[in-house]
């Protein structure tokens, strides 16, 4: 599978979780998030995809997109977030490009694999916040864990993910993926 259809499954399985949120303040397995400020994550990573796809830095952004970018129309936002940036990453991924993230420059085409991996994993966080399955694309998880093979250390050591959680054991690849990703399969609030 291309990277851009990656990509766009794993936006496709992240808006529909969030059109069946109902409690915004259910606590999350990212421990500092309630379901609101998941999401409210999710629609920043969409609200910065096309000003860095598009060649702008961090630094000519600003603050403009700080903040809670829900405002009162919740399901509004998520929707308008997503079809932006899938929007501008069907325009660019194609002919390929430098984006100028905080770390560095770097490919379109890694920065599309890296904003594929959040939507898929934290499409899993908020199925299990709200109590929906959390079934994932299973070609897009092997998508993904075969791209994050090489790069769950560096994360890892980075602070972006939490340690795998210790004596959890895996019944299988999405298990596999979210234990490298720091969570637990099985989490419940």
């Amino acid at each position: 599978m291309d990277v851009g259809e990656t990509y766009r499954r794993s936006v496709e399985g992240w808006l529909a979780v969030a059109a069946r949120v109902s409690d915004w303040t259910a606590p999350t397995p990212c421990s500092d998030w309630t379901v609101r400020e998941l999401v409210n994550h999710v629609v920043g990573e969409d609200r910065w995809t096309r000003p860095l796809v598009e060649g702008q830095t961090i630094a000519e952004v600003g603050d403009s997109l700080s903040g809670d970018l829900l405002g009162e129309d919740l399901g509004g936002a998520v929707l308008a977030a997503a079809a932006e940036a899938l929007g501008s990453v069907q325009e660019r991924l194609e002919g390929g490009g430098i984006v100028h993230l905080s770390y560095g420059d770097e490919d379109l085409a890694e920065y599309v694999r890296q904003l594929t991996a959040d939507h898929l994993v934290h499409g899993w966080d908020l199925a299990a916040a709200s109590g929906q399955d959390r079934t994932l694309d299973a070609d897009v998880v092997a998508e993904v864990a075969a791209w994050y093979a090489d790069r769950e250390a560096l994360y890892r050591g980075a602070g972006i993910v939490a340690e795998r959680p210790a004596g959890v054991t895996s019944s299988g690849p999405q298990d596999d993926l979210l234990l490298a990703f720091g969570r637990e399969p099985d989490w419940s609030a």
